[in-house]
């Protein structure tokens, strides 16, 4: 029995051979859009050193700020936890005491400065009158007897001027460290930073030397490991190291001290690194633990690959390299881990082009498309 096509089945094989003819005439350029998108990266050679973590902190620079002169606490600006920039006015003491002995000081500086004067002028009638009766020595009304008191008066007024000069200097000094004290009563910041205790309130009296705020620079931090005595060989002044926060954010850091004293319980010497926060926006504290990476072997030139790079495909270690645009499995074999790197022994050489996002679902031989911003 015969079976006729109708018009409506004749209309949809019509179509699907137009799809299929469509299909087969399709450029290039319109089947790489539909290859599977992907970043890449290089396989490079770089030096490498094993290391061993070590815990280790920062140190923040910390300070006591104390009077310098005694008086009563009249303003405190600064409380815990306030952040001040260096010369910041943290506290005054009450100004009156001593701007009061600062006038005295003056008086007495301005008073030795007319002494000076009196004494110079009492030195200039006596070198005159000296003068005056040098000039009648060849005459008959000559006396050597006022001639020896001239003398002598010249030499008293001389010492007297040196003795007022004296009294001038010193009135000067007190007064001008009077002057110093009353600019000690305010009381400013040394240097930025976060003020964690405050020991002065209003109305207090304060000594010299009593505490007023400590003050912690959190902008200039060390870190401080204890390092076992034999791993210093390879901590020279300047040598670089790998530091890695308590989020895994890691910074260089570069050793500027040993400390020359060995703890006899621990066989470690305390050592200080300068460390390079860069832009870093996690906010850091005195104490906040970090993990210092300490070599322990020779630098060597190893070949990396980026960690993104590597999958596990049946229970082997496998990357996809980009071959003429298609992606092209790699059984590698992979050594010691180099910050977000691997050490490559085996399976990749040097400038080939692995894949490193958009490679968890591809296929061998797969076409792919590189994006540009990799």
């Amino acid at each position: 029995m015969s079976v006729r096509a109708t018009p409506l089945a004749r209309r949809g094989l019509a179509v699907c051979a137009g799809i299929l003819a469509l299909a087969a005439a399709t450029p290039v350029a319109a089947q790489d859009r539909g290859a599977a998108l992907v970043q890449v990266d290089a396989v490079i050679v770089e030096p490498m050193t094993q290391t061993t973590p070590l815990l280790g902190r920062l140190v923040a620079r910390e300070a006591v700020i104390a009077t310098q002169v005694a008086g009563t606490v009249f303003r405190v600006h600064a409380d815990i936890g306030d952040r001040v920039e260096r010369n910041d006015l943290i506290a005054e003491l009450d100004p009156a005491r001593l701007q009061s002995e600062a006038d005295l000081r003056r008086a007495e500086r301005d008073e030795a400065a007319a002494s000076v004067e009196a004494a110079a002028a009492g030195l200039a009638s006596a070198e005159i009158a000296l003068e005056r009766l040098s000039g009648l020595q060849n005459s008959a009304a000559f006396s050597q007897a006022r001639f020896d008191e001239a003398e002598l008066e010249v030499r008293r007024n001389r010492g007297l001027v040196g003795v007022a000069e004296a009294r001038r200097a010193r009135a000067e000094a007190n007064w001008v460290r009077a002057m110093i004290d009353l600019d000690d009563a305010d009381i400013r910041a040394p240097f930025s930073g976060v003020v964690s205790d405050r020991s002065a309130h209003v109305g207090e009296f304060l000594r010299v030397g009593d505490p007023v705020v400590t003050l912690i620079n959190d902008t200039d931090l060390e870190i401080e490991a204890a390092v076992p005595t034999d791993r210093l060989a390879g901590l020279l002044a300047g040598t670089e190291l790998n530091v890695v926060l308590d989020d895994g954010t890691r910074v260089a850091a570069r050793v500027r001290a040993s400390v020359p004293l060995e703890d006899n319980l621990t066989r470690t010497r305390l050592v200080r690194l300068t460390p390079d926060f860069g832009a870093t926006e996690k906010p850091l504290a005195g104490n906040q633990s970090v993990t210092v990476l300490i070599p322990i072997g020779v630098v060597r030139d190893v070949l990396t690959v980026h960690k993104d790079a590597v999958l596990t495909r049946q229970g082997g270690t496998v990357v996809f390299a980009v071959i003429e645009d298609k992606a092209e499995i790699r059984p590698v074999r992979l050594g010691t881990a180099v910050g977000n790197r691997f050490e490559v022994i085996d399976g990749l050489s040097e400038g080939d082009l692995v894949t490193v996002r958009g490679n968890e679902r591809l296929r061998p031989g797969q076409p792919v498309r590189v994006d540009g911003d990799s």
